[in-house]
C-alpha cells in the first residue's frame, strides 16, 4: 500500500532496493505512485519560453518524496530543470542519499531523458541509484546514474592522489 503526506510526500514500500524486484507486481507498489507524483509536478512546470514541462520525484531512502519542476528565465541558461530543482528541497532538507528519480515530460513517443546537467547534478549523490524515465501513459524505463553517465567524474575523484599540488600543499 502507498502513503502520500502533502507537501513532502512519503512513499511506503520503497525500503526495497529499487533494483532487485522479485515481480513486475511489486514494482507496482511504490514505482508508479513515483511516476505520477512526477507527472503531478510537471503541472507547475514555469516555461513560457520552451513549453516544454518536465516533472521529476526524488525519492529518499527513508520514502519522502520531493517533487520538483522546471522553472525557466528569459535569460535562458538561469532556468532550472525538474531534477535539479528536487534534489535542491531534499538537500535543503537535510537528505543527501536517494533511492530513485522519476522524471515525466509530455513527450508522447519516446521517454524523457535528463539533460547532461542534470546527469552531473545526480551523480554528486551516487552513481548507482535508479532514474525512471516515463511516458505520459505511465509507462517507463529505468535506468541508474551510472548507465546515464558511464564514466563519471564524482566526489571520490577529488580525494584521489594528483600529480600537481598548489604552493600550499594542496
Amino acid at each position: 500500500m502507498t502513503d502520500f503526506r502533502i507537501g513532502e510526500l512519503r512513499v511506503d514500500g520503497a525500503d526495497t532496493e529499487a533494483r532487485n524486484h522479485s515481480s513486475e507486481e511489486e514494482n507496482e507498489d511504490w514505482i508508479k505512485p513515483l511516476i505520477h507524483q512526477s507527472q503531478g509536478a510537471k503541472e507547475f512546470a514555469y516555461c513560457p519560453y520552451s513549453k516544454f514541462r518536465v516533472g521529476a520525484a526524488l525519492l529518499a531512502h527513508d520514502g519522502t518524496v520531493f517533487t520538483g519542476c522546471n522553472v525557466e528565465n528569459a535569460s535562458y541558461n538561469l532556468g532550472l530543470c525538474a531534477e535539479r530543482t528536487a534534489i535542491a528541497k531534499a538537500v535543503s532538507g537535510g537528505y543527501r542519499s536517494f533511492k530513485a528519480i522519476a522524471i515525466a515530460s509530455d513527450l508522447e513517443d519516446q521517454f524523457i531523458s535528463p539533460c547532461g546537467g542534470c546527469r552531473q547534478f545526480m551523480r554528486e549523490f551516487g552513481d548507482h541509484w535508479s532514474v525512471y524515465l516515463s511516458k505520459p501513459d505511465g509507462s517507463y524505463k529505468e535506468m541508474t546514474i551510472e548507465d546515464l553517465l558511464p564514466v563519471s567524474f564524482g566526489p571520490e575523484d577529488l580525494k584521489k592522489k594528483r600529480l600537481f599540488t598548489t604552493e600550499n600543499g594542496s
